[in-house]
């Protein structure tokens, strides 16, 4: 039975997609098998992956509204044992749409349910809200991971989504944990990206992965070519550091270690 990931943070540009990408991409490397499920209408997840998006008969909004299965939703990737549910703009209107349905927390859950045995591991990559789109996620959640910029402002919101969270645990999902969090964006050059490392780790009694992610130019250009990052550099620093957040995961969940024989290159 696969173990499920939301990937969330109430603030936007932290690295979230990104992290959903390539974390998924680094465990379907070290040969588990990954569905990654993109429930943010941008679909941001669905295009760094090169998913086409347009002209799509099946999708996240079709599965949240009953027009398709989760085995009609699912799309194969590039990437070897990686697949994909795809979002698409259309997602934006499923909010209105789910108002009235019953139990509309809990769809996702119960369609993933039904392809959990296809998988070791389902990351969602959850929107940068508090909707009814981003409960389905953690509902359908075995732990959530919080993707935190090294930059001040970026602690504004981790009150509110700590709160969030055991908001979900006491009514809705008493089965989710918090992961942990993940600094991203970390600049090395600059004394605020360690001194707000030092502070949560000081004033933050959670867990936080060892893997800090940097700030990287070949990070943010890989999803213009629709490829993560071990694809398009694999030996970049963003690569390692996604490959060791996989390693930290696998290793916390007393999974093999052993990456998966590819070919591996490096762009120009």
């Amino acid at each position: 039975m696969a173990k499920i990931i939301a990937i969330s943070n109430q603030k936007g540009g932290v690295g979230k997609t990104t992290t959903a990408v390539n974390l998924a991409a680094c465990l379907a490397d070290f040969s588990m098998r990954v569905l990654l499920v993109d429930i943010d209408p941008q679909g941001n997840a669905t295009s760094g992956l090169g998913v086409e998006k347009r002209g799509r008969e099946t999708d996240i909004y079709r599965l949240l509204i009953g027009e398709c299965g989760v085995k009609d939703a699912i799309t194969k990737t590039a990437c070897e044992g990686l697949d994909l549910i795809p979002s698409t703009v259309d997602l934006a209107g499923a909010e209105a749409e789910l108002l009235t349905a019953e139990d509309r927390e809990f769809i996702l859950r119960e369609e993933l349910r039904k392809v959990s045995d296809d998988y070791d591991y389902i990351i969602i990559d959850c929107p940068p809200s508090l909707n009814v789109l981003v409960l389905n996620g953690l509902c359908a959640a075995d732990t959530m991971i919080c993707p935190l910029q090294c930059e001040f402002y970026a602690l504004e919101g981790l009150s509110q989504l700590l709160e969030t969270v055991r908001m979900v645990q006491d009514r809705l999902n008493p089965d989710l944990t918090f992961g942990g969090i993940v600094f991203t964006m970390f600049d090395g050059r600059t004394r605020l990206s360690a001194q707000v490392i030092q502070n949560v780790r000081e004033n933050l009694n959670r867990h936080i992965y060892k893997t800090v992610i940097p700030r990287s130019v070949r990070l943010s250009e890989a999803p213009s070519y629709g490829e993560p990052i071990t694809r398009y550099d694999n030996r970049s620093a963003g690569a390692e550091a996604y490959r060791g957040l996989a390693r930290e995961i696998l290793v916390n969940d007393g999974k093999p270690v052993k990456l998966r024989k590819r070919k591996l290159f490096r762009r120009s």
